[in-house]
């Protein structure tokens, strides 16, 4: 069997408008559209995957039937679809993002569709079960177990979303133990959320056999790709994409690249009046401020993971790939819009800087000193000022 030598995954990106400028997800940038998107992510970011969350809105749907008439939109017959233009092509997997009540709080899920009758089917019964269709991330009136069984009848898959964060991550508010709310083999994968990583996570045991997906959850445009992970498959669709997620065939994740989980907004608790991160998040009241109250404090992921983890930090299961730390170039210092422009002019694409060009290079196109931020970005080479309660950490060279 023949692998691509990589092909690179966003599996979460957000739809901020359709193409007739109404909001899907209220707190994504206007500019967010299923084709700006696709044109994002093939021209500039260099991705060979995307999962377009919010597919379910019908002018979405409308959209995407309007692409395809036009044929610049295809169905791949494994799933997916193909977006062609004379720059190379992209996949796209569609998705939709849904809110449920589980144990004692609300968590959010992901889930995929291989194709338009599969996605037809699962958005009638969607829509029976939400108040408002046009809209991203809506709560959905079904058990966990319910929606599990639902989209697996369709030949789809689900991923819990942002798994550890306070707000809406099914470990971060809602459960102690994922085992006891659904069967954890029946989920695809399970997405780690910009303020934890493979280590954190194979704290516990019960995750010891569930593949890890490293997403973006882009709300804008230059958020797509900050997170992702090189697949191995022969080819990029669903049913590739399905394989690999389940280790199967020889196909799997071969590495996931991310924000080191010091950059992630939740990553420590903090304090929402003062903003000074906390150190033992249980007490009543803040230790710097005196502030108290149950939206005072924001609980850190790192802190949850703490309180959770069941099996030694630092050690894992074989088939674990490698979480590879990578500062995105938006976050690197001293690169503004206008250098930036000058390196794709060069170079092609952000994957391509990332991963690829040599450093000797990099200097050629800008400045050393810049290219030496890069170079030491792009390896995790840096330090942090870790992020909290909503504030994303910064990168310190």
């Amino acid at each position: 069997m023949h692998f691509m030598k990589e092909c690179f995954a966003d599996l979460h990106i957000h739809i901020g408008r359709t193409m007739y400028n109404r909001a899907v997800k209220i707190t994504a940038s206007r500019n967010l559209t299923f084709t700006a998107i696709m044109e994002e992510a093939l021209s500039r970011k260099g991705m060979h995957i995307v999962g377009i969350i919010d597919c379910h809105s019908p002018e979405v749907q409308e959209e995407i039937d309007l692409r395809i008439k036009q044929g610049i939109l295809s169905e791949l017959e494994d799933g997916g679809y193909r977006y062609s233009t004379e720059q190379g092509d992209i996949t796209i997997i569609a998705g939709v993002e849904v809110e449920l009540h589980v144990g004692h709080g609300l968590a959010h899920f992901l889930v995929y569709l291989p194709d338009r009758v599969s996605f037809a089917s699962f958005r009638e019964w969607y829509a029976s079960k939400v108040t408002n269709v046009h809209l991203s991330t809506q709560r959905m009136y079904v058990e966990l177990t319910d929606l599990v069984e639902k989209t697996l009848s369709l030949g789809g898959i689900v991923i819990p979303a942002h798994a550890f964060t306070p707000y809406k991550g099914v470990y971060g508010a809602c459960v102690d133990s994922l085992a006891q709310v659904v069967d954890v083999a029946k989920l695809a994968a399970l997405e780690l959320g910009l303020s934890s990583d493979s280590t954190l996570a194979d704290g516990i045991d019960e995750l010891w056999q569930t593949t890890y997906v490293s997403n973006s959850d882009a709300h804008s445009i230059a958020k797509i790709g900050r997170e992702y992970q090189d697949l191995r498959v022969a080819h990029p669709s669903f049913f590739e994409l399905k394989l690999a997620l389940a280790r199967q065939e020889g196909r799997g994740v071969q590495a996931n690249y991310g924000l080191h989980p010091q950059l992630g907004k939740y990553y420590r608790s903090r304090c929402a009046s003062c903003d000074e991160i906390i150190e033992q998040p249980d007490v009543p009241r803040c230790p710097y401020c005196g502030k108290e109250g149950k939206k005072v404090i924001t609980h850190g992921v790192y802190d949850r993971f703490k309180e959770i983890s069941t099996h030694p930090v630092g050690e894992h299961p074989e088939f674990r790939p490698p979480y590879k730390y990578q500062v995105p170039l938006e976050f690197v210092p001293g690169l503004g819009p206008g250098r930036m422009n000058k390196l794709l002019q060069r170079f092609g694409t952000e994957m391509n800087i990332l991963h690829h060009v040599p450093a000797e290079e990099l200097a050629e196109a800008v400045e050393a000193e810049l290219a030496g931020n890069i170079e030491r970005s792009r390896t995790g080479n840096v330090a942090f000022v870790e992020g909290g309660g909503g504030i994303y950490g910064k990168v310190s060279l």
